[in-house]
């Protein structure tokens, strides 16, 4: 729905702030929070949390969300079960039927609905409601999943990372969630281990 990259600026409570692009709208999502152990990081509480996420993610500008309290229950639902595609596809696992049909019963429904505005440029009728955000999300997912991307769908390499994104480099190795964070913490560590003195054992005398 929309080829803008957009970064996020995640703030871990045990390092500094860092940049992350997901790559997909519908990956977008799941940096607000996830299933299980994931909960901690929910932000999604509130008609006004997903209209902030909105604003920040690759959705076009100009929808002017109208968000209702039951649609941000729908939005934490489809964000958990995207979070479950996208972390099977990542390891090779078999996508998760149930997960599939939460994905398709989103995408049922009508997406933002564009419009002509000055010039002939296009736009998009004020007012979309959470329903159709999410819409616009499960038909990202959609094309994503089912895409000539699909198989760059990535976690993060770093062992206690779990962030989720597409390659969509050219040479498609990406393999941190940012470079600023885990590569960098990953050039660190090699260039430690390169460098640590070595020990030769004593012979037995």
């Amino acid at each position: 729905m929309s080829e803008l990259a957009r970064e996020f600026v995640l703030h871990p409570p045990n390092g500094r702030p860092f940049h992350f692009d997901p790559g997909a709208l519908s990956l977008d999502l799941l940096i607000t929070g996830g299933p299980g152990w994931l909960a901690r990081w929910e932000i999604l509480y509130e008609p006004a949390d997903l209209v902030r996420w909105a604003e920040w993610s690759r959705l076009p500008d100009g929808l002017a969300p109208v968000v209702a309290p039951h649609e941000v229950q729908a939005a934490r639902a489809l964000r958990d079960a995207l979070h479950r595609v996208a972390a099977a596809r990542a390891h090779g696992r078999e996508l998760p039927a149930d997960d599939l049909a939460v994905v398709n019963r989103a995408a049922a429904e009508p997406p933002p609905v564009p419009r002509f505005v000055a010039e002939g440029v296009r736009g998009w009728v004020p007012g979309a409601t959470g329903t159709q955000l999410l819409s616009a999300v499960a038909r990202d997912a959609v094309e994503l999943f089912t895409g000539p991307y699909a198989h760059r769908i990535r976690e993060c390499a770093t062992d206690n990372c779990y962030l989720l994104f597409v390659d969509t480099s050219r040479p498609g190795r990406r393999r941190w969630c940012s470079m600023e964070r885990c590569g960098n913490r990953h050039k660190v560590r090699a260039h430690r281990a390169r460098n640590a003195p070595t020990t030769t054992p004593e012979e037995p005398s």
